[in-house]
């Protein structure tokens, strides 16, 4: 089958992108053949294929004309979105935060559902691999609800497994103690702020980075309560977090259960959680897969890769331990 679809001048120069890259990005993603000759592309190949493709073009199309800048990542999530019968644009028109020249929005149908249900609920858990923008998201989301005063605060924490939570020994005050377990906390706050502002917010404890061993005995209210790395925290130390949970908070815990750096006869509070928390309302648990990383499209392989390796060999690498007792 070849179909031709006209297209406007300037739609048609954006999809061509520099060199062709943005073409050959897309003809990559489609079962097809796509040339471009002037104003026409073209499309060559089995009629349902062609369809396909068809679809996608004129969602790219669509979304050109709004403004939104094409690159080979907003491609793959077009064609992602397509097949999960979802709209790409409602997907990547959700701007989640815009900051001068950043701009988040979601990039695939999970972290469209892992936004949403950040907005909808007291409590989100984001479970997925490395790439899938867990962190990344529920920082932007946090810097979001700040600016419209929607908390007084931003708290951001994470297990110091490294240093077995006694950061004493280390060198300087607590911010320089921790500066090493947190900086991936750091690197997504200056991501989405001027490091002047950030500085600011820290001084004025309005965001406060801390290791979790220094949420207990506390009560949070109108925060953002973000836990980075849950899989390394004990069941003890996630019930503690999780009853933290004070008037007009919203609480975003994430982690990678393929990532557990606990003692192998230690549960890890993020598995243990799911179990007891499934069937709570208020509560939501968004799971993420190889397919939603957005990172270099070598680190979705690398997951793939060790996907399937823990697979074969999940018994020798975490066997399973008994529940702990009540």
């Amino acid at each position: 089958m070849r179909r031709q679809v006209e297209l406007e001048n300037a739609i048609a120069a954006e999809l061509a992108g520099s060199k062709d890259a943005v073409l050959r990005t897309l003809e990559g993603h489609l079962d097809c053949d796509v040339f471009l000759r002037g104003n026409v592309l073209t499309l060559e190949g089995e009629d349902a294929a062609v369809d396909a493709a068809t679809n996608v073009v004129r969602e790219l199309a669509e979304l050109i004309a709004q403004g939104h800048e094409i690159a080979p990542g907003t491609i793959e999530a077009v064609t992602r979105a397509l097949d999960a019968h979802e709209s790409p644009g409602a997907i990547l028109e959700d701007v989640v935060w815009r900051h001068r020249a950043t701009k988040v929005s979601p990039k695939t149908v999970n972290q469209k559902h892992y936004v949403d249900s950040i907005r909808n609920n007291t409590i989100t858990f984001g479970i997925g691999p490395a790439g899938t923008g867990k962190t990344f998201l529920a920082v932007a989301l946090a810097a979001a609800a700040l600016s419209r005063r929607e908390v007084n605060r931003i708290i951001l924490t994470r297990p110091a497994v490294e240093a077995g939570e006694r950061l004493g020994f280390l060198p300087g005050d607590l911010m320089a103690k921790v500066d090493p377990y947190l900086r991936p906390l750091f690197d997504a706050l200056h991501d989405m702020l001027e490091p002047e502002r950030v500085s600011q917010h820290l001084d004025r404890g309005v965001i406060e980075v801390a290791p979790l061993a220094y949420m207990r005995g506390r009560t949070l209210n109108d925060s953002f309560i973000i836990l980075d790395e849950a899989q390394n925290t004990s069941p003890e130390q996630m019930k503690m977090f999780l009853t933290r949970l004070g008037f007009s908070s919203r609480m975003v815990v994430t982690g990678d259960i393929t990532q557990i750096d606990l003692p192998r006869d230690q549960h890890s509070g993020l598995i243990v959680v799911a179990d007891i928390l499934k069937d709570v309302e208020g509560i939501e648990f968004v799971r993420f897969g190889e397919e939603d990383v957005v990172r270099h499209k070598l680190v979705r392989r690398i997951v793939a890769a060790y996907n399937e390796h823990a697979q074969r060999a999940a018994p020798e690498l975490r066997p399973r331990a008994a529940a702990p007792r009540a």
